[in-house]
């Protein structure tokens, strides 16, 4: 008797929303980043009967426990002192769009919520950027406990996703990628070409800093022809976007020229399974556009029709000029090779390991992170990562053993004898955390 053919998996046909304005959090009251940024889109779409299309599905927030946030980074000197509640509910509300996305409870999802997450990295000694948790970096790594092994970050904020970068720098099976007005003109100064991965990772990263005032066809060129084309070979299981809303033409931070049209464009594009937003802050005059129209294209729907009142104020940079900025940048691309010093210590239990020497700018409250950082060599896997910080302010430190997702035996027993090195009562060193990417 022959078999009975498998039925063809269901697909889902629900775009998932969920909105989490952070009403008891604020930077101040005239701060860019406060809790208007969501109450005009939540009205727009209210008016405009958007949520009561078919194709859409609400969730509630919910709570991101701290065992999910030290999979993806370390909180120094502990989770305790700071003030995280905000944090928790915003990266705890991408974690339940991006569960029902991998229960094939929907398509597609819209984690319209704050604070941003995007330049909280690796290590946590406060908040930088107005973000202390990295919602995108805690759903990639929970998801990937959840058998999701591939991911791809696709970062559309008009400032370069650091934090994001840093998390996943030594991690091959993580693909990031960050648009971003060139890094010289704008915070947090980062985000160049020769940016591409860690020595286990190399071309793991991609950086795609834009010139100001780029606009709608420089930004869709560079997804179309240097984008899709690296998300294609990479073979994701699932594409998240950092939906930043800040290359508006309107945001006051920034100098992109950018329309809600061409968000709901680059949307549709991506086409992202999971889109969490990040920054923006022209907050009536793009915010419920700009939102309006990603949501559209994640449904499915027509958003041709959301237009601003007004046009661009500022010339954009088009055709022949887009072209060859491009090309030069991948040119510049291509000449770079990473060349990390190789280092011997007594606490490593190996010879040989990679080393490199890293800061870290906490505008928020002034002061930085000084980082030294040795990876382990390794073909199979990302390599262990041990980071020694240090807190110029208070001058805390803390040492930081990071074990890879889908790291080898090698990697792992490399790890825990670093661990046990520094764990004993004698250590100089104020903190010492395992982050173990994989549990």
């Amino acid at each position: 008797m022959r078999k009975k053919a498998k039925a063809p998996e269901k697909v889902p046909d629900k775009t998932g929303i969920l909105f989490f304005p952070a009403f008891d959090w604020s930077l101040g009251e005239t701060h860019p980043e406060r809790e208007e940024r969501l109450l005009y889109t939540q009205e727009q779409m209210f008016e405009e009967g958007v949520l009561d299309l078919p194709r859409v599905r609400q969730f509630a927030p919910a709570v991101c426990s701290l065992n999910a946030v030290a999979r993806a980074q370390a909180v120094l000197p502990e989770p305790g002192v700071h003030s995280l509640e905000a944090h928790l509910i915003a990266a705890g509300s991408a974690l339940v769009l991006g569960e029902a996305w991998r229960r094939k409870e929907i398509a597609n999802g819209f984690a319209l919520v704050r604070p941003p997450g995007h330049h909280a990295g690796a290590v946590v000694w406060g908040n930088r950027g107005f973000c202390t948790l990295n919602s995108e970096a805690i759903v990639a790594n929970d998801l990937r406990t959840r058998g999701v092994r591939r991911i791809a970050i696709v970062d559309t904020d008009v400032h370069h996703g650091d934090g994001t970068q840093d998390i996943f720098y030594h991690d091959p099976n993580v693909l990031f990628i960050s648009l971003h007005q060139d890094g010289r003109t704008i915070y947090p100064g980062s985000g160049g070409v020769e940016e591409q991965g860690g020595p286990n990772a190399w071309g793991s990263c991609v950086n795609i800093p834009l010139l100001p005032g780029m606009g709608d066809e420089g930004f869709l060129y560079a997804l179309e022809n240097i984008v899709l084309p690296k998300i294609a070979a990479f073979e994701p299981d699932m594409i998240i976007n950092a939906a930043g809303q800040d290359n508006h033409f309107t945001d006051p931070l920034a100098e992109m020229n950018v329309t809600a049209k061409g968000y709901g464009k680059i949307t549709e594009v991506l086409r992202p399974d999971l889109a969490v937003l990040e920054g923006g802050y022209s907050i009536q005059g793009a915010l419920p556009y700009v939102n309006m129209a990603i949501f559209l294209a994640l449904c499915g729907a027509d958003y041709s029709g959301v237009r601003e009142y007004y046009a661009p104020s500022c010339e954009e940079v088009k055709g022949a000029a887009v072209r060859e900025y491009f090309r030069d940048l991948e040119e510049a691309r291509k000449q770079v090779h990473h060349e990390w010093q190789r280092v011997t210590e007594s606490f490593l239990p190996s010879p040989n390991w990679f080393y490199r020497e890293v800061e870290f700018f906490y505008d928020t409250d002034d002061f930085m992170e000084k980082r030294r950082e040795y990876i382990r060599p390794c073909r199979d896997c990302g390599g262990t990562v041990l980071m020694m910080t240090r807190n110029s302010m208070t001058l805390e430190r803390g040492v930081i053993v990071r074990i890879p997702f889908g790291t080898c035996d090698a990697c792992r027993l490399a790890a825990e004898r670093i661990y046990d090195c520094f764990i004993d009562e004698d250590s100089p060193m104020n903190r010492v955390v395992l982050v173990d990417n994989g549990q």
